[in-house]
């Protein structure tokens, strides 16, 4: 089995954000390492997306299926052409949204570099500009695109703060550049365009805004994984999760929304962008409680709240 660093520690070390962070944190990717690092959605895994080795690194610390492909990470436009082929609709979302929480799968360049076991084989490549300071910084000191998935166990709660990658992967990779907790708290929505634009993942950005750039309506999914995130149960916490409850039974932990309280509350307003930037973190929280499961309030869907229920609905899955 590859591991996530020729050097690797025991434990992860916890790199704060800074020059001297950064500069650490790039020299562990240069040797073949995984770095978690904050990004405006979760933490990620950040590896050399060029270097097949530590890609491997990647799916190795996280159990992760080889036929899921990764994400990976550009510091701008042009750095995204030399890896992917762009039509008008691939530009147009890209002067709107990025950088920012869009991913798009796009058709893969002939000759791009990039290792074939980021991109699971296929012919496309998820590929995305991030706008945080820690992701942007490690690219420019790394000069490498870097595939990222989120910085977690496959299939269990993604992370929002360095606790929770620490949590999940202690010991699984060398280190964590810390920046605090982050700001959307759910990941990136994806955005197919190798042929019809389809949905292929919810996320901040919703398909009414997406439709309103392209002028068109958005396929939904389709059965094939092309993404990350398509996999029927995901961001799985341990415990059983109830959805759409309206107060708690005996032994749950209640995640409450708008005018249902609970242990813990995503937005006592109802305000759905502030209960996405809480989603993950609350997950935590109970399945770190004493109760045996989890309830959790229905969340509106719209806009945003379609991706928080996505989210939900494969955490839920048993």
């Amino acid at each position: 089995m590859w591991v996530s660093d020729p050097n690797p520690q025991t434990p992860t070390r916890t790199l704060p954000y800074g020059e001297a962070g950064v500069a650490n944190a790039a020299a562990i990717i240069a040797r073949g390492g995984c770095v978690a690092v904050p990004t405006e959605t979760v933490y990620g895994l950040a590896a050399d997306a060029t270097n097949a080795r530590a890609a491997a690194g990647i799916y190795a610390a996280k159990g992760r299926p080889s036929f899921n492909p990764l994400i990976v990470h550009v510091a701008e436009l042009a750095a995204a052409e030399r890896l992917a082929v762009f039509d008008d609709r691939a530009r147009a979302l890209a002067g709107r949204y990025w950088p920012g929480p869009l991913t798009m799968v796009l058709p893969h360049r002939e000759g791009s570099g990039i290792a074939s076991l980021v991109t699971a084989g296929l012919y496309t490549i998820a590929i995305r500009v991030p706008a945080h300071r820690a992701m942007q910084s490690l690219l420019a000191a790394t000069g490498k695109p870097l595939a990222a998935p989120s910085a977690n166990a496959s299939g269990t709660i993604s992370p929002t703060r360095a606790a929770h990658v620490r949590a999940s992967l202690d010991g699984r990779i060398a280190a964590i550049l810390d920046d605090g907790a982050s700001e959307a708290g759910i990941e990136s929505t994806i955005i197919g365009l190798a042929g019809p634009a389809r949905l292929l993942r919810p996320g901040p950005i919703s398909a009414r805004a997406i439709e309103a750039v392209l002028g068109v309506a958005l396929a939904g999914p389709s059965d094939a994984i092309t993404a990350p995130g398509q996999l029927a149960g995901h961001y799985a916490p341990r415990k059983s999760l109830r959805l759409n409850a309206t107060c708690a039974e005996q032994g749950e932990w209640m995640i409450g929304f708008g005018d249902i309280a609970g242990d813990d509350t995503l937005s006592a307003t109802g305000d759905r962008i502030e209960a996405a930037a809480r989603l993950f973190d609350a997950l935590h929280r109970a399945d770190a409680s004493a109760a045996a499961s989890i309830a959790i309030a229905p969340i509106t869907p719209d806009d945003i709240g379609a991706a928080i229920n996505d989210r939900l609905a494969r955490a839920a899955i048993r």
